[in-house]
């Protein structure tokens, strides 16, 4: 959510920035509504001032004993009027907070140009692709073949895009989960949540799902919200707070099924695992002081990283550019990992900072040491990371010519000392 004042300050500044969204120049028309809003407002406390004077002279002038039918006639006209411009305040207000809804945030200075994910900049490397020596199989041919990855029953249960585990590949997507969150709650500070997968819709607003998400989730009877991520709930739990400085960072995580509709990824990675309606995440949340959020950005995304590092498995981490950065972040780092059975670097964790621009729709604020001074904070969220594109990664870059699936070493005490899997 943006700022209004923000943007009658610096009208040009704003557009460029829509501009570099491929959104169209909105400021000249959202300074317009805003000054209808305030000449209504304007309006409307001139109003009840004559109406308060007037009200006091009829007063004075039963206590009189005069008529007064005139000045109640009067009153009523100016409660009229004040109905109106009331009404014409609501109109703009609301056609403000429209708009403002559906833009996206303004991004860093430093988040290169570009249409799509070709203007992404690689930062850096950890590993090199190997060489396994035969041709890697995909994920989904060495779960079949170990007959423990079943897409025919999920289909039979819930139709596509879902997947049944079995047995050690079950355990395995498990002892993914629990490692990350013993990694992140233990070394890396953040305190653990067990949170609602059903939200309400403040809760979907004030993380930027609605509304311009809203056919890309999934919406119960009774208009609750299946999360997509652990980030709704988790950053939401400061909705409305006032929080004390010296409070901040606050850094929680939590591991929750996710629910996504995959609206418009029709013929999308249609085999296997990698886009489901239904998958397990750890999603790393900090809510931190505007001066303090550059910082914890890249600690967040360094968190994510050590996943990926004690894993073996090689990644790299990529800038997103000004076409590919979501609709709420101000600056996203992807992490992508290889996955020889594709040959190919699939993002495998997305840490944003979106700075004020959740927290204004959430009015999440802090209040400085002093006392003196109330602003909103900063929230960061990322995945750390997505356990079933973990998953998969590692059965690709593990995987032996025979078939089985040797255990990363970090994840053999969580599989009961097991070292391979094999059919």
């Amino acid at each position: 959510m943006h700022d209004i004042r923000a943007i009658r300050d610096d009208a040009a500044g704003f557009d460029a920035a829509m501009a570099r969204r491929g959104q169209d120049a909105w400021a000249e028309k959202l300074i317009a509504r805003d000054e209808t809003r305030r000449d209504a407002r304007t309006k409307v406390q001139e109003l009840q001032a004559l109406r308060n004077g007037l009200a006091r002279q009829i007063g004075e002038a039963r206590r009189r004993g005069e008529d007064t039918a005139a000045s109640e006639a009067e009153a009523t006209a100016l409660r009229d009027d004040i109905e109106v411009y009331e009404g014409h305040a609501r109109e703009a207000e609301a056609a403000i907070r429209h708009t403002l809804s559906s833009l996206p945030n303004i991004l860093d200075a430093d988040v290169p140009d570009g249409a799509d994910e070709r203007s992404n900049l690689v930062l850096k490397q950890v590993g090199q692709p190997r060489d396994l020596g035969f041709q890697p199989k995909q994920h989904f041919e060495l779960g079949e073949a170990l007959g423990m990855m079943d897409f025919e029953i999920a289909a039979k249960l819930a139709g596509s895009r879902f997947t049944v585990l079995r047995g050690p590949l079950a355990r395995l997507e498990r002892a993914l989960g629990q490692f990350m969150l013993d990694l992140h709650t233990g070394p890396h500070g953040y305190a653990e949540h067990a949170v609602p997968l059903l939200v309400n819709e403040a809760a979907f607003f004030g993380t930027n799902q609605l509304p311009k998400f809203a056919e890309d989730s999934f919406r119960t009877t009774d208009g609750r919200w299946l999360i997509p991520t652990a980030e709704v709930p988790l950053t939401n739990m400061v909705a409305g707070d006032i929080l004390a400085e010296k409070s901040l960072p606050i850094r929680v995580t939590a591991l929750t099924d996710c629910f996504r509709s995959e609206a418009g990824s029709a013929g999308r990675d249609t085999r296997g695992m990698l886009r489901q309606h239904q998958f397990r995440k750890v999603e790393l949340v900090s809510i931190a002081h505007p001066d303090a959020s550059d910082a914890e950005h890249e600690r967040m995304t360094g968190c994510a990283e050590r996943v990926l590092e004690l894993l073996g498995l090689p990644y790299r981490r990529v800038l997103l550019c000004a076409g590919d950065t979501g609709f709420g972040a101000a600056k996203t780092f992807d992490l992508e990992v290889w996955l020889p059975g594709q040959q190919a670097w699939r993002e495998i964790s997305s840490c944003s900072n979106t700075r004020a621009f959740q927290a204004r729709r959430m009015n999440a604020r802090f209040r400085s040491a002093d006392g003196k001074n109330v602003a909103h904070v900063h929230t960061l969220n990322g995945s750390g990371v997505a356990v079933g594109r973990a998953l998969i990664a590692v059965m690709e870059n593990c995987q032996q010519a025979d078939g089985s699936i040797l255990i990363p070493e970090v994840l053999r005490a969580q599989m009961g000392g097991m070292e391979r899997i094999a059919a």
